[in-house]
């Protein structure tokens, strides 16, 4: 009868805690410090060579062993694997059940609990060194053991400490050996990339100059013809006085500009975009050096300073060429380019 009472006021008073969303109270490693007895019996139990160790995961399962510290690691027996529930009273007072045991659990701080079993209190420290470098192993074994059934002449387990930095040092010089590659990978991909754009780019450019020198001699004497008659027309006279006078160029020009030079060199624009993937200033002054305009016109018409306007021509021809050239160099290009 007094333990269905005690089931049924465990069972209420787990209802009430049902929604308690509070972090986990003994999750990790406690190592056991002192047993007390009553009735002024002497205490019978200090931590000494071999220590009884528990791993809670959450405050649901503890995972319990005797443990050995020694200078190359640890030796462990393990004892027994159940699920526990927690029961908060307030006050740092709370019912601690190893599967349906009631027992007082009572918070002391962060480090310290007591728990209360047949009148007998069990003191229980923090071992947080021990979860962090050891927990996952130890639950795994005691696990294990608990798996396989095994209940007398259960074995001891040794955790070398030496072993654990030697893996820690395996596995982190394969994982730098890992970066490495992937490094190395990537730096290869990089460069097979950028040679392929580069060949890619001189083809272009043979092209370019292929389709220019095998031009019949009639087809050069027609485009020269086409060019004559633009740079001496009304609408290439009232563009160079414009940009003489130092007028900024609308949208509007700019898109007229490119019209009218597409009449002239049809393939130029064209043939000037597959080469890089240009900014719109550099594609305005490439525009104005086929329209034959003088680099302090540019930059006037353009709001730059004429130092610009050269750093402009000679990082194109370095983006396109890939070598090292002056603005001229890269004037004459530009004019070689077009129908």
């Amino acid at each position: 009868m007094k333990q269905i009472l005690i089931t049924l006021a465990v069972c209420l008073l787990l209802a009430c805690h049902s929604n308690n969303d509070e972090p986990y109270l003994l999750q990790g490693a406690w190592t056991l410090r002192q047993v007390e007895f009553p009735y002024d019996r002497p205490n019978a139990y200090y931590e000494q060579e071999n220590t009884l160790l528990r791993l809670y995961d959450g405050d649901s399962v503890v995972y319990q062993c005797w443990l050995n510290k020694t200078e190359s690691g640890l030796i462990i027996k393990p004892e027994l694997k159940c699920s526990v529930t927690l029961i908060d009273k307030g006050r740092g007072e709370h019912i601690y059940l190893e599967g349906s045991d009631p027992r007082p659990l009572t918070v002391v701080n962060d480090s310290m609990i007591v728990i209360q079993q047949e009148g007998i209190r069990y003191t229980f420290h923090r071992a947080d060194d021990i979860a962090k470098e050891w927990g996952a192993d130890i639950i795994g074994i005691v696990a294990a053991n608990v798996q396989k059934g095994i209940t007398s002449d259960v074995p001891s387990y040794v955790l070398s400490a030496k072993e654990r930095r030697q893996a820690s040092v395996i596995n982190g010089f394969i994982l730098s050996t890992v970066a490495g590659l992937i490094l190395m990978l990537l730096i290869v991909r990089i460069a097979v990339q950028n040679r392929r754009a580069k060949r890619m780019l001189q083809l272009q450019l043979q092209q370019i100059q292929e389709v220019w020198h095998e031009r019949p001699q009639t087809v050069r004497q027609a485009i020269e013809s086409v060019e004559s008659a633009y740079f001496a027309s009304d609408d290439y006279e009232v563009l160079q006085r414009r940009i003489a006078t130092g007028q900024r160029l609308k949208d509007e020009d700019w898109h007229n500009i490119e019209s009218q030079l597409m009449k002239v060199y049809p393939g130029f624009s064209s043939q000037l975009r597959g080469l890089y993937t240009m900014s719109e200033l550099e594609y305005q002054v490439c525009l104005l050096i086929k329209l034959r305009i003088a680099p302090s016109d540019m930059a006037a018409v353009l709001a730059r300073d004429a130092s610009t306007i050269s750093t402009v021509r000679s990082r194109l021809y370095r983006k396109v060429f890939g070598q090292k050239g002056g603005a001229r160099e890269w004037d004459e290009f530009v004019l070689s380019i077009g129908a």
